[in-house]
């Protein structure tokens, strides 16, 4: 395969955009984002556990709201906050013709794919368990790397990901999965299906050329999934749901899930990865299953299992084997 210039697609959290070839983003309020050291541990501390959050957030939404339903309110809400966020901060601007396909591809794959098949599985799966499976997307990318965009793949890399295979394995193992619950089978075939949808979208960032930040285009992004979102709900589940015969717990769920999780959790993520190395930051963000897997136990009283702790142990080491093997230098 012949060597590309290209650095490797980097791990995208939920909602972002790559962390390599990305063009400079502003800070929330127009000014240079803050450079000590505090702050952006504080915000990376923040980004991570707003993440792992949302994932508990979801699973507490869906007792009461479809997962379609969810999603849409979620993506809607987090529009409402960005857009007039980036009017204030003099950075909101109207996509231009070249990022046209950019704004379809996130929005399609990721905001409406990634999101309602995450959310879908997450119902019918345990919220521990559905972020592992969730944060799986790393190991799809690389290959795909390879075989669309003709990126190298080191030994590291493919090490990093046979060892990752290895950890996601190990969760279909009859030790770790009933095959006789078919709940459990269709909701983790839901979640890898996420991940796969939100790889699609990491690997046509790579070839986009940007014209405006990715922070700008977001609230666009967030519009068009929601209004898919809401066509898809309407089709499938019938009328939105009645905010007044909802529970307090859940509201305040989509509420966190919409401002905090998504639309502040985008902002931080972006104003450290521009302060950190495209690596430290994807490390940084592989800490969300594991702090979800103990978030889950702890605010839903899901058990510990001893055998996801193993299997998440061991992709989040695939997927750093396969970080550190792309940043590595290349021998000549």
């Amino acid at each position: 395969m012949t060597r590309s210039s290209k650095p490797g697609p980097s791990i995208q959290p939920p909602l972002g955009q790559p962390t390599t070839s990305r063009p400079p983003v502003a800070s929330i309020d127009g000014r240079p984002a803050a450079s000590s050291t505090l702050t952006t541990l504080s915000l990376f501390a923040f980004v991570v556990t707003a993440w792992s959050l949302n994932w508990i957030a979801m699973k507490v939404a869906v007792q009461e709201v479809s997962s379609l339903w969810a999603v849409a309110i979620r993506t809607g809400l987090a529009a409402l906050v960005l857009f007039p966020a980036l009017l204030v901060a003099g950075q909101l601007r109207r996509p231009s013709g070249a990022d046209l396909s950019m704004l379809l591809v996130i929005s399609l794959f990721h905001m409406t794919g990634f999101a309602a098949l995450m959310t879908a599985g997450l119902a019918l799966v345990p919220a521990g368990r559905a972020v592992v499976l969730g944060y799986t997307t790393p190991l799809w990318v690389t290959p795909a790397a390879f075989l669309f965009l003709g990126e190298r793949v080191s030994i590291w890399q493919a090490v990093g990901i046979l060892v990752g295979l290895a950890g996601l394995l190990s969760l279909f193992g009859p030790a770790s999965l009933d095959w006789g619950d078919r709940q459990a089978l269709v909701g983790q075939g839901l979640l890898l299906a996420a991940s796969l949808s939100w790889s699609v979208s990491i690997i046509y960032t790579r070839l986009h050329r940007w014209v405006s930040t990715p922070l700008q285009l977001v609230p666009w992004q967030c519009l068009l999934a929601t209004t898919v979102l809401v066509g898809l709900a309407t089709t499938v589940d019938g009328a939105p749901p009645d905010p007044f015969r909802m529970s307090g717990r859940v509201l305040l769920s989509l509420a966190y899930n919409g401002v905090i999780g998504t639309a502040l959790g985008f902002w931080a993520m972006m104003v450290v990865s521009r302060q950190v190395s495209a690596t430290t930051a994807s490390l940084g963000f592989l800490a969300t299953p594991l702090l979800g897997i103990g978030l889950s136990a702890a605010i839903l009283g899901e058990r510990l299992d001893p055998g996801l702790i193993v299997s998440a142990l061991v992709i989040v080491a695939g997927i750093v084997m396969g970080t550190i093997g792309r940043t590595s230098p290349d021998p000549r």
